[in-house]
Formats: structure tokens, sequence, C-alpha cells
């Protein structure tokens, strides 16, 4: 099958009335129709931001991949574009693969791994589009703009995507996933003075045996006096706690040594510990401020709005302020997210009672829900999200510093090849009174503890009820619980 935006486009504008939006999120983007995954291409381009993303116009599930669009000014309030890439092109029949975005001289430029699978032959190689109004792209005609003859000896044209490129004194990089004759990850830098002309520099970062058989989705940027280089690598091992998707993402924070291109590690941990969050990249606004967006929904599982035929797969989390403190990834929620949400109730010094019943109150659908209790003591709370026989349930067991997230009770199974609904969290006290702040979208769940950690999750309930329930095991003071919906006139 011949594929075009074109005809994407037709096809969307025929269908996209027809999807079932029983559990489309209100304040999180999602495809009009049809598949979503990794984010692509987010930028701030001429006072608003882009992102593309991975998309399957025709089914519900993964096919040849487009680069879909849409724009916001807030990150909040999105408006469809149409489909930037189809795979036209000999070099990219099989799929426009992930990649990234930049400006340039008033242009918007896309850099995406073209892939080609036919006959047993597999490459992936490094294409540039580009565009004067940032809707609509040509692409280079002399495309792929890096491919076999950059890394002969280095790594192998099979697996070789997800260009990421970026601007640093006065020169242009790319980083670009790949992986180890033995299978480790790799990443390697390239470099150009034009976007066209691209030379290896050299392998940026290598992981050990542990680290996973391929690192994706590659981003390097710098923040608060350090380099990061954030990635999601397939099949790293589980540490304790963390790493038990097998498809997970790892900030790398240190220094790049720019004389030898390399990553000088100082500290690395896994960005977040929820069940659905893949392939994060980042953008830089107009603020200087760093800002994350990742796809949330995981690989090797069932998607129920797939099953249940709604006719559309796919969400991104909600964009996150980035900063670096103690060697460590922070995340925020995005100031717009505040200015969009409105207080419907707030309780102060509100008192759970460990013998006595459980707080509870109904919830809209797009809702937040912020937190603030003094030190628990030996007390260890519960909240539950959903309705009386189906939730998620949150656990803070303060004795242990461990916070758990179950869905297992929540409605549709969603099982993979983890086959687990249960995760764990090791944290920590960084204030005298913790700060818990929830965000609720239909069917997604994100939770902020401190800024230090946070869990991204679906969830598909059969019974449309949603409210807030609460106990705790011995008595607990909160100090402030702030419940706000969704401002829909905003």
């Amino acid at each position: 099958m011949l594929y075009t935006t074109e005809q994407a486009n037709k096809f969307i504008e025929e269908n996209q009335d027809k999807m079932i939006e029983t559990y489309r999120p209100k304040y999180h983007l999602t495809p009009p129709v049809g598949w979503m995954n990794d984010p692509n291409g987010f930028v701030y381009f001429k006072g608003e931001y882009h992102l593309f993303y991975q998309h399957y116009p025709y089914q519900s599930v993964w096919g040849p991949m487009h680069w879909g669009h849409a724009k916001s000014k807030d990150l909040i309030h999105w408006e469809h574009l149409p489909v930037a890439l189809a795979p036209e092109e000999n070099y990219e029949i099989d799929g426009c693969f992930s990649g990234s975005a930049i400006e340039k001289d008033g242009k918007l430029y896309l850099m995406y791994t073209g892939h080609y699978e036919r006959n047993g032959e597999r490459r992936e190689t490094q294409c540039l589009a580009y565009s004067e109004d940032g809707i609509h792209f040509k692409k280079y005609e002399k495309n792929p703009v890096i491919d076999e003859s950059h890394i002969e000896g280095v790594a192998d044209i099979a697996d070789f995507r997800d260009p990421k490129v970026f601007e640093h004194d006065n020169k242009y990089y790319c980083v670009v996933a790949s992986k180890t004759s033995d299978e480790r990850g790799r990443i390697l830098l390239f470099q150009s003075s034009d976007l066209i002309n691209w030379e290896y520099v050299s392998i940026l970062l290598e992981g050990e045996e542990q680290e996973g058989i391929m690192w994706e989705c590659p981003d390097l940027f710098q923040l608060d006096g350090k380099d990061v280089l954030i990635m999601s690598p397939i099949a790293m091992l589980p540490e304790k706690y963390a790493f038990h998707n097998r498809s997970s993402t790892i900030a790398f924070i240190g220094q790049v040594d720019w004389q030898k291109g390399e990553f000088h590690v100082e500290n690395s941990h896994e960005i977040d510990g929820g069940l659905d969050f893949y392939a994060p990249q980042t953008c830089e606004d107009d603020e200087g401020q760093r800002i994350m967006v990742a796809w949330m929904q995981m690989w090797d599982r069932n998607m129920p709005t797939n099953d249940l035929k709604h006719g559309w797969v796919g969400s991104m989390t909600l964009p996150r302020k980035l900063n670096v403190s103690e060697n460590r990834l922070i995340q925020t929620p995005i100031l717009s997210v505040e200015e969009s949400f409105v207080s419907i109730s707030n309780f102060k010094n509100l008192t759970l009672n460990g013998d006595s019943d459980s707080f509870y109150q109904i919830l809209p659908c797009a809702s937040s829900i912020k937190l603030y209790v003094e030190e628990f003591n030996k007390a260890n709370i519960t909240i539950k999200i959903g309705s009386e026989e189906e939730y998620v349930e949150i656990m803070l067991n303060n004795s242990d510093k461990l916070m758990t997230i179950d869905r297992s009770q929540s409605g549709y199974d969603i099982i993979g090849a983890e086959s687990k609904p249960l995760r764990s969290r090791s944290y920590e006290l960084l204030r005298d009174t913790y700060f818990i702040e929830i965000f609720v979208d239909v069917s997604t769940l994100e939770v902020f503890l401190d800024d230090a950690t946070t869990f991204s999750l679906n969830f598909y309930q059969k019974q449309p009820e949603l409210r807030l329930e609460m106990a705790s095991s011995s008595d607990v003071m909160i100090d402030c619980l702030d419940i706000k919906e969704l401002d829909e006139s905003c």
C-alpha cells in the first residue's frame, strides 16, 4: 500500500467523528483517530509549542509510521494539524520513525529515521524534512543525510534510529540510538554546520550488560550547570524498585567532554516509576524552560481502547518542567496546568482516624488533587481513585519509606510482558511536609511526590463513577487537601 499525507488527512477527516470517546482524556494529547506512540519533534516555534508523534491513522494498532502533529499555546489545549510525514519514499517505505525538530533561518526542520525492511534487509537512516510555516513539510531531495557510510565499523544500520538534533557552540549536533554487536545500548554523536552535511564524531556513551539491549529515543541537553542524557533502554535489568518495565526510561546526569565527544556520568536513575511512560522528549521554550513529555502507554501490552474497538490508542503525559538538583532530574507540572484548573473543594487540618470510616469525595473526570501531610509518624496512608469496586490504589508506607501503586482492581485488565500490575518505589522525605500531587484525566493518572518521584499510568474503569477515598492505619493530620477540576472555559 502506498501511503501519502493527503490520504492520511482525508482518512482522518472522514473518520474522526466515528471514534468512541469513553476513555479519551480532556487535557492530555491523544490522536484524532488510530494509533499514537513516541513524541517526536517537540519544539517551540513561532510562539507556539509543536508536538509531533508516531502515528498510524488507519487502525488502532501499530503500523507503518506517519508523523501526527498538534500545536498548543499552553500545553493543555491542543489543536490537531495535518499529518506532517508519511512513508512515501523508498528509503522510508516501512515507516517514518522517531526524530526531532529544530528551527533554522526561520524554517522548521524535522530530522527523523527512514525505516526500510524488505526481503530480509533492514536499514534505518536519518532524513530531513523542512517547512516555512511549520505545518506543511517537504522532504530533502537528497535524503538520507546520515547512512551506512557514516557508521561503517561503528554500528549496524539495522538498529540505528531516533535522532535528536540540537545546537551547541554554533554547530548542529545530533545523538542517535544504536547498539553494540553483543547487544548493549550505545548512543552516537554527529555534527554538522548546515543540518545537511553530517559527520560522525564519537560514541557518546555505551551501556553495560545490565543496562539494556538497545537504547532508544536519546535526548541530550544542558540544564542547571549539568549535561543530561535521557533515553529509553529495552530489557534493562530491574534494580530493586526501578526499571520493572521491559521498556524503561533513564536519565544520566554528568558532563560532556566536547573535545572527545564523551559523556562522563555522575549519576543515573529511572525517570518515572509508573507503568505507562516511554520515549520522553524535551524542548526549550522562549523562557529557557526545559519541558518534557512522554508517551503514556507501554509496549508489549494489550490496549483496552483497541480491544473495545474505540478506534484510537495512546496519549501523551502531562508536560513537565525539568530541573536538576543534587544530580537528579526534578519534574514539576508546568505552570499552565495550575492556571487551567479551579478549586472545587478545599480542606484544612483534615484528620484521618485510623479506627474510623475513610474519607471520600466525588471527583470530576478531569481533576487534580493536592495533598499536604505533616510527618506520618508510624501511620500508613491509602488513597483510592475510582469507584467503590474499581480503583487505582496508592499506598504510602512511612515506616518502610515505600510508595506503591496498584491498578489490579481498576477495571479492564492490562496484561503484558511483565504480567504485574503492582509497582513499588522507594522515596525519601525531602521536606518537613509531604507534598503529593495527583492528576486524573478520565483514563490517565499521574502522581508527583515531592517533585522527586513520579508515577504515570492508565486505567480503564467499567463503571463511570470517580471518587477519592483516603484512609490511614493510625491518626494523621492532612494539613491541606485541595481538589480542582479542569476549567472548561479556558
